[in-house]
């Protein structure tokens, strides 16, 4: 699918490869350090490892286009023509923190969909037509790992603010195929392209009691607007509580919303994915 190919360019993606491997060098060389003593009274601040699982179970929303041999791609809505429904993921997150105010971050969220389903209309997928009411099995993930530096340059007791500087690696991955022993010929449209992306945020948390903690991030990337033809952005915000039963173990509850919009040329996506999402950190 031309729409990822195109999406993932070496040369415009370079700089944010060699963002993502500086932020690793940091974490190997801080393996190890004694746990900080933050002289906080929130419970869950004094810690130098924290290890975090969560499951998430978003709503998805979205639609792509591929052009390809100069025709030029339908729009393809994930849920109403390849038959999406709301599926529930696994994440995992990991916090190296060598002083009480730098955090190195670690996490992978691995997003996949599949279907087997009948077009309602004649569909043009990487230049190729699917005819209406042919059956077909349709793939379709979105896997992230993002490796991020976080500064917190106002902290207090029951508190902080902070930047984040993040390298994101994202591999997206679409198959499309009839399944039709009368169809001839048989089609099976598949493509898969990995690269790295940058992103900026903020983080903030609040301890409205000792033991429990509001906990906010927003991290994305947009690119200038200098050309209508080629427009990109994506956004990740999470709102989430942790409920910190000692210093070490706490269970959490939030909700997250990760979008991703693009145009090259002719080519376009539009993917949201949102929802609540349950899970639980040990720290030491």
């Amino acid at each position: 699918m031309r729409f990822f190919s195109r999406l993932f360019s070496r040369r415009a993606l370079a700089p944010a490869a060699f963002v993502s491997a500086a932020l690793l060098v940091p974490a190997a060389a801080h393996a190890q350090y004694s746990a900080p003593d933050s002289g906080s009274a929130a419970i869950g601040e004094k810690y130098h490892v924290e290890f975090a699982g969560t499951l998430w179970n978003p709503d998805l929303a979205g639609k792509i286009s591929s052009e390809q041999f100069g025709i030029v791609g339908s729009q393809i809505d994930l849920q109403n023509d390849l038959g999406y429904v709301k599926t529930r993921f696994k994440d995992m997150r990991i916090v190296l923190r060598p002083s009480k105010k730098s955090k190195f971050k670690i996490q992978y969220t691995p997003i996949q969909y599949e279907a087997e389903t009948a077009f309602t209309r004649d569909v043009i997928f990487n230049g190729i037509k699917f005819p209406l009411a042919v059956p077909i099995e349709s793939q379709f993930s979105w896997k992230v790992w993002r490796f991020g530096y976080e500064y917190d340059f106002l902290y207090k007791p029951r508190g902080f603010v902070g930047m984040v500087l993040e390298g994101r690696y994202t591999t997206a991955e679409a198959r499309l195929k009839t399944n039709s022993p009368i169809f001839s010929p048989p089609y099976d449209e598949y493509n898969k392209r990995s690269a790295p992306l940058p992103a900026l945020g903020v983080v903030g948390r609040a301890y409205p009691l000792p033991e429990v903690a509001i906990n906010f991030e927003v991290t994305g990337f947009k690119l200038p607007n200098v050309d209508e033809k080629y427009q990109a952005r994506y956004f990740d915000w999470d709102i989430n509580g942790t409920v910190n039963l000692t210093n070490y173990f706490g269970v959490q509850m939030g909700w997250r919303k990760l979008t991703n919009f693009m145009v090259i040329k002719k080519d376009s996506g539009d993917v949201q994915f949102q929802g609540i999402w349950f899970g639980a950190a040990v720290r030491y």
